[in-house]
């Protein structure tokens, strides 16, 4: 590896025990390490932050299993590239042999078309497709070649994780060991990075690289200052894509309509995706504004439709709309608590039955054994409601909603309790 690259490509693992981080994919009994292990993997799509090792994980496992190995960038690739690369492996024979692996960079930026002319060599076997994004592929990956790849979360590094990988580039990188380096306090560096290793032995290179002695002591004081003058605009592949995207939703929770369409400016001026930032219009509209306004999700839903007909960079004004409403109404969190609440009672108790009043009973047998005996149909009821159980035993009476403080909650509450008196008072 050339002295002249950046630190972080020096330090790139040459194999997987080498690789730090995502144990969860990679301790022996985890899926894809027994894939590996038999040999026969499936196309699959790495999804997650940047910095985390999509890249070299797929490299290492063509390297692992033998394989030729094709990599492509989506963002400056297209159908015919995609063609020559399959048509290469078909005419040297080699998908007959253990097959050819086809890494695409950041998939979610392949047109619909550019995804299109990989499904026949995907289902024929003719290449093992990896795909990386940092996208939710349910939202960027068309269905049809979804459902032929097995996707893999690929997590932000532990801080165990970060000081193990900075470790080594000090001790093992050929420029670092020519000086006298001392980590005598790293949260300032760890702060920065994010969990992304490739932004940490950035910064890190960029800090001894301006220091001319031989002996170097990082603090955190030295790495707020060397941060400070690194003034870096927004990328949306780069480091600030997700501190600029959680500056600009946390002013919108934070009832900030200044703040909240100044971020979006920026991301704007980045040249965002525009269905990105809306995307995460309607997340917020449920998570931060829920019951309390529920046009909100109404806005942000059309906002995301308008976004995809309209297109830049008119959809900047629309964005703008949607922001400043979403920012200016009222907030709650009522309905993200009550399924967090409930997703963590599943958790803790695990399948618990069906009541058999509430069970289908499509046949006579199913009907003879009681399944829907006694199940009360409400609109045969004053008010279309009849009082009867609908959770399981295990947990009658248990409460996963619970208004907040603002006044459209507490309307949902107060109808709550009017039907079911002190049943679920927390």
């Amino acid at each position: 590896m050339s002295i002249l690259a950046p630190l972080a490509e020096r330090m790139r693992p040459m194999s997987l025990n080498d690789y730090q981080g995502q144990e969860h994919l990679l301790k022996k009994d985890a899926s894809i390490r027994m894939a590996i292990d038999s040999g026969l993997i499936p196309s699959m799509i790495f999804w997650g932050p940047p910095g985390v090792g999509k890249t070299t994980l797929a490299h290492l496992i063509a390297n692992h299993l033998k394989r030729p190995f094709f990599t492509l960038s989506a963002i400056s690739s297209g159908v015919k590239d995609v063609r020559e690369v399959i048509h290469k492996v078909e005419s040297a024979g080699m998908f007959q042999q253990s097959g050819a692996i086809l890494f695409i960079d950041e998939i979610h930026r392949f047109s619909k078309a550019q995804q299109d002319s990989l499904l026949g060599a995907v289902e024929k076997g003719i290449v093992t497709l990896i795909g990386a994004t940092t996208e939710n592929p349910s939202f960027e990956v068309i269905s049809a070649l979804l459902s032929r790849c097995q996707v893999y979360t690929l997590k932000e590094h532990s801080k165990d994780s970060l000081l193990a990988i900075l470790g080594k580039a000090i001790n093992e990188d050929s420029l670092l060991q020519s000086k006298n380096i001392e980590l005598k306090e790293t949260n300032a560096l760890l702060m920065i990075s994010g969990g992304d290793a490739r932004k940490l032995l950035n910064i890190f290179e960029l800090i001894v690289g301006t220091l001319k002695n031989k002996d170097i002591i990082i603090t955190d004081e030295l790495v707020q200052a060397a941060a400070q003058e690194r003034v870096v605009n927004y990328d949306k592949d780069g480091d600030q894509h997700y501190d600029i995207i959680s500056a600009f939703i946390k002013s919108i929770r934070g009832s900030d309509p200044n703040a909240a369409v100044y971020w979006l400016a920026r991301m704007v001026e980045g040249g965002e995706d525009p269905k990105f930032i809306a995307r995460r219009l309607i997340i917020s509209a449920s998570e931060d504004i829920g019951l309390a306004n529920p046009n909100a999700l109404l806005m942000a839903n059309n906002c995301f439709n308008a976004v995809q007909v309209v297109g830049w960079p008119e959809a900047r004004i629309i964005l703008s709309q949607c922001v400043i409403y979403l920012a200016s109404s009222p907030k709650g969190n009522a309905v993200y608590k009550a399924i967090n609440e409930a997703q963590n009672m599943v958790r803790e108790t695990g399948s618990l039955g069906v009541p058999l009043s509430l069970r289908n009973a499509p046949s006579k047998l199913m009907k003879e054994l009681g399944h829907g005996d006694g199940y009360n149909y409400s609109h045969d009821y004053p008010n279309n409601f009849a009082n009867q159980e609908f959770l399981p035993n295990e947990i009658i009476g248990t409460s996963f909603y619970s208004a907040g403080s603002s006044a459209k909650e507490k309307e949902v509450q107060e109808k709550i309790d009017k039907l079911w008196g002190t049943k679920y008072s927390k």
